[in-house]
């Protein structure tokens, strides 16, 4: 590995010499605004969903495709602009993804409603984020080895937890302000770091002309993306028996773990394609070094688990106290610093401080610390709202987790890669964490609003306190994550006494908490499942 001990300005070339590498301090303060841009979006749009409810019309559902649209469009391109950065230069592929984001926040400002919101603009900042995060963690292999490489990564974990001032300030905008001028923020944001990409170093070249894996590029983003839109919509299609709002059926049943299948199918031929390719032509979108290597797959499953993680909380915390509890978008933002302090803290500080950590160790405790902090978020939630300090202590733990996983998850997978492959995984390893988020928000709202449409028409159905007419009226009805005085304005059109309205609005109220609970113990034992993949890590 080459260390680069001067980088001139722009896209000048890093040097190469055999003394100390000397720690390159701007181009890591750029990948870090870079990393809390994306992340700080994500923070943007759980702020925004009262916002969302009120000026556009969002149901949960939309709620939910939004959250997701993100990592579904850029969990199928982030492989490929793993491969373009190595193509193109780390640094060409890092601007283009930065003025695309921008372009996608103005979308969201401007949009008119929730089509324009999700397929537009989410999308767009989708594709940007395919080609801003793969860079990020592209060029820090180009740029740093050694000691200097795990810290380098570090830094950029740690960008997650500086990332939450983002939330407090743009929660202060949107509350002032609102969601327009929000949006508007981050565009300027992502147009600043586009500006700032122009003083990224550029190694220098290998001397190699690399061909642009078309097929590839196509079967992974098919497969990705059928994989990723069956899923998402399993809580709308229905998982067996087709819900009302299925678009059609595949003989008799929902299309969703039929289309989800063919995703599948589709990348495993990707696999075999793969492997011929990078017989050919010496580079493949999936070097079959990613799949041979038990440290690779374990440091992959690392970032996918974290990112289930914070797809959990995008969906079940911050949802239930804007819309149940009734939190403002700048109490919500606090949560954020709650977070970040202690990610920013672990990320950075684990390898500064404990250089010589064992990474295992380090990604077993930052599991338990998760799956810890998922059952105290689950523990904080009541009836009617939250509780503030079970909140904040769930927040602060669910920070020590993911920073102490952000801490080594790209190290480990660098460490046990040929120079190459390891500039190149920043694209994989994007992709899991989108595949893990999607996933979380997939499985966790699906659980959720299964659990609750469920549980209240069954509470409905076995309820005597209800009349026999009222039961037939409300046997369908639809249940959404709301506030009680949400929903007893849904009931104003149902002829109801008085007591069966209150009953009514109790039954939601427990449907609510029972399932919100639910989903936070199925968080919890998903990520608690990573514990065992963390002897397949043995490279330090």
């Amino acid at each position: 590995m080459s260390n680069p001990t001067s980088a001139a300005g722009g896209e000048g070339a890093v040097a190469s010499s055999p003394a100390a590498e000397k720690f390159l301090v701007l181009p890591v303060i750029i990948l870090i605004l870079a990393q809390m841009g994306t992340t700080g979006d994500n923070g943007a749009l759980s702020l925004a969903a009262s916002a969302l409810t009120s000026d556009l019309g969002a149901t949960t559902s939309d709620i939910q495709l939004a959250n997701m649209i993100y990592p579904l469009v850029g969990g199928a391109f982030m492989i490929a602009g793993g491969l373009l950065g190595t193509i193109l230069g780390w640094a060409r592929t890092f601007r283009a993804g930065a003025v695309v984001c921008a372009a996608g926040e103005v979308a969201l400002a401007l949009a008119p409603n929730m089509a324009v919101f999700i397929w537009v603009g989410r999308v767009l900042v989708g594709l940007g984020a395919s080609l801003l995060v793969p860079s990020i963690l592209g060029l820090i292999p180009v740029l740093y080895s050694g000691r200097n490489r795990m810290v380098a990564f570090g830094c950029v974990g740690a960008a997650s937890g500086l990332s939450a001032v983002l939330p407090l300030v743009l929660g202060m905008v949107m509350e002032s302000a609102g969601m327009k001028p929000t949006f508007l923020l981050l565009a300027a944001y992502f147009a600043v770091v586009a500006a700032l990409s122009l003083r990224l170093p550029r190694a220098a070249s290998a001397g190699e002309r690399l061909a642009f894996d078309g097929i590839g590029v196509t079967l992974a983003a098919l497969g990705l993306f059928l994989f990723l839109i069956g899923l998402s919509n399993v809580s709308a299609w229905g998982l067996i028996a087709p819900f009302e709002r299925c678009p059609f059926t595949i003989f008799g049943i929902s299309p969703a773990l039929p289309v989800m299948a063919c995703g599948v199918v589709v990348l495993v031929v990707l696999v075999r394609v793969e492997r011929r390719v990078e017989e050919k032509n010496g580079i493949a979108l999936l070097p079959s070094s990613f799949l041979r290597t038990p440290q690779v797959l374990a440091g992959l499953a690392a970032n996918a688990i974290m990112f289930f993680f914070m797809g959990a909380q995008s969906i079940l915390m911050a949802p239930y106290l804007q819309l149940v509890a009734g939190w403002s978008p700048v109490d919500v933002g606090v949560i954020s610093i709650v977070t970040g302090v202690p990610t920013f803290a672990f990320s950075l500080g684990i390898p500064k401080l404990l250089p010589h950590a064992n990474p295992r160790r380090v990604i077993q405790a930052g599991y338990l610390e998760m799956a810890l902090a998922l059952g105290v978020m689950a523990l904080s939630v009541t009836t009617d709202g939250a509780s503030a300090a079970g909140v904040y202590a769930g927040a602060f733990l669910a920070g020590m987790g993911a920073g102490t996983v952000a801490s080594h998850a790209s190290n480990i997978v660098a460490l046990a890669l040929p120079e190459r492959d390891a500039s190149q995984s920043g694209g994989i390893q994007s992709t899991m964490r989108n595949v893990g988020q999607a996933f979380g928000v997939a499985l966790l709202g699906a659980v959720l609003l299964f659990g609750m449409t469920n549980a209240m028409h069954a509470g409905i159905a076995g309820d005597a306190a209800l009349s026999p007419e009222v039961r037939g009226q409300l046997s369908n009805m639809s249940v959404d994550l709301e506030s009680n005085d949400e929903f007893e304005r849904q009931l104003d059109q149902v002829d109801l006494t008085k007591d069966e309205r209150d009953e009514l609005v109790r039954l939601d109220a427990q449907a609510r908490f029972d399932s919100t609970r639910a989903a936070y113990a199925v968080g919890a034992v998903f990520v608690l499942l990573g514990l065992a993949t963390t002897p397949m890590i043995t490279k330090r």
